[in-house]
């Protein structure tokens, strides 16, 4: 029994392409090598995201992971995407959209990776601007939000390259690397995005 399927319409089936990307939901096949560029990329992520479970890398835990996902997409949650260069295949990276808010709000939070390897060659830039067409137009949403931490000058060059504007600062914001940091705020308009 598959612990994680893509129904063939539907959000979960979503895979935009573009700038030489394919952004796509995790499946059990992605295990090794998520596991080995996560590991890879280990100290260089470890500053930017909350502490990891201790059986991340594992098998068992990255099926945790998937069955999550599964729940989440099917709730309308959240959306996972892992990052592939389509011209070898190479994972790159990962943008989940979490916190979807549906009725008055239509707006949902990104997070984004990218292993050590690719690091600061572009793709994240290239990987949310293949995304933002889909979360404005099949997923709907009004307003896409993000946080960084204010340290995090890379990541702030991201979303400001993709039209994000800075909305202000938000005190203790989130747990990461175990300590409650301040995060600034970010927001990208539907209408903003269509220029």
């Amino acid at each position: 029994m598959a612990l994680f399927r893509l129904p063939s319409s539907g959000p979960a089936a979503l895979a935009p392409r573009g700038n030489g990307l394919l952004l796509r939901a995790p499946q059990m096949s992605d295990f090794l090598q998520w596991a080995h560029l996560r590991e890879a990329s280990r100290d260089y992520l470890t500053p930017w995201e909350p502490i990891w479970p201790s059986d991340d890398l594992t098998r068992s835990g990255f099926r945790r992971r998937l069955r999550r996902y599964s729940e989440d997409i099917a709730a309308d949650r959240s959306y996972p995407f892992l990052i592939f260069r389509e011209l070898d295949g190479a994972m790159v990276g990962g943008i989940t959209l979490a916190n979807v808010r549906r009725g008055i709000v239509q707006a949902g939070t990104i997070g984004y990776w990218v292993g050590q390897p690719h690091a600061h060659r572009g793709y994240m830039t290239a990987a949310l601007r293949v995304l933002l067409p889909t979360l404005f137009g099949e997923l709907n949403l009004h307003r896409v939000e993000a946080a960084c931490i204010p340290t995090n000058a890379p990541s702030i060059r991201v979303l400001e390259k993709c039209g994000f504007s800075r909305e202000g600062l938000a005190r203790r914001y989130l747990c990461i690397n175990g300590i409650w940091q301040d995060h600034l705020l970010f927001g990208l308009l539907h209408e903003d995005f269509r220029g």
